[in-house]
């Protein structure tokens, strides 16, 4: 994976994509608003890919936060990347286009970067959806080897995905995964990169806490940084897309300073031997959708 000096590496349709980017959900607990926030102050530090969802409510105050800083002159919109996705009761396809102009409605853009959609059903109708100019880009999330198999033999494919969007962190490196995507020129894309946000309703709370680990924190010590910004790291050397997500100024700003700073093989080699297999989120809420593949890592 070939890093451009803005931090970009070229995708199978030759678009672009920021390897760092800023999730945006947030528990409901969290207020609306400080989706908006983080948003604005992740553009004003560096962050050009921005991670969304019509599932995470806040389309609307994110899309505010990239108007903004358009507006001020801070970024154009070509410079920012917006990644949505498609929520699983919409994946019919005569519900995709309506369901994806309800996001660009929400966000008040004219396309959408990239879309990610979680159902091999939908796949064609959103190849129409990037004929159509709605879209730049076509991702697939969670999907395992078998259903990018699917995908990638099914007769009259117009667009191969871009991407996978997946959980991956340290305890999880989808090390199979990710060899398979990079042998059919399929990126990556690692959510919950720092663990995750400890939902009760998502996360065992008994699971450990990733960026505790001992092991990382001596090489964040050894490298005088933070486990998360070696967390990040990691996958970029790996050549995975990383999407950080934080709430707080001073956290957004330490996870975009990966950039100057170099894991030594050593290192890699140790923070792959930390994987568990440990899979934070499991889905268990959406076992009756068909082919969604949950914890199937390969």
């Amino acid at each position: 994976m070939a890093l451009s000096s803005s931090h970009r590496v070229t995708m199978n349709d030759g678009n672009t994509i920021p390897v760092l980017g800023l999730g945006t959900y947030a528990p409901r607990s969290v207020p609306k608003s400080e989706g908006e926030m983080a948003t604005k102050v992740a553009i004003e530090v560096g962050f050009r890919h921005i991670d969304g969802a019509f599932l995470y409510e806040n389309e609307k105050e994110v899309g505010q936060a990239i108007r903004a800083k358009i507006a001020d002159g801070t970024v154009t919109r070509k410079d920012i990347f917006y990644t949505g996705k498609l929520w699983n009761t919409y994946h019919r396809p005569e519900l995709v286009r309506p369901a994806l102009e309800e996001t660009l409605k929400n966000l008040q853009l004219d396309y959408i970067d990239l879309y990610i959609i979680h159902c091999p059903m939908s796949f064609k109708a959103m190849e129409k959806c990037k004929d159509a100019g709605l879209v730049k880009s076509i991702g697939v999330s969670n999907f395992n080897r078998r259903q990018l198999e699917m995908i990638l033999n099914k007769r009259g494919l117009k667009y191969k995905p871009v991407c996978n969007q997946v959980e991956c962190h340290p305890y999880l490196n989808q090390s199979k995964l990710l060899e398979f995507c990079k042998s059919n020129d399929i990126i990556l894309v690692a959510y919950s990169a720092l663990g995750t946000h400890r939902e009760a309703a998502w996360v065992d709370q008994n699971s450990p806490l990733v960026l505790e680990d001992p092991v990382l924190g001596a090489i964040a010590k050894k490298h005088n940084r933070t486990p998360a910004q070696v967390a990040i790291r990691y996958q970029i050397q790996r050549g995975v897309v990383v999407l950080a997500k934080s709430f707080t100024e001073k956290r957004i700003k330490e996870n975009f300073q990966v950039f100057d700073f170099q894991l030594t093989p050593e290192d890699m080699k140790a923070i792959d031997g930390l994987n568990k297999n440990l899979r934070y989120l499991t889905f268990n809420q959406f076992q009756d959708i068909p082919n969604y593949p949950f914890n199937d890592e390969y």
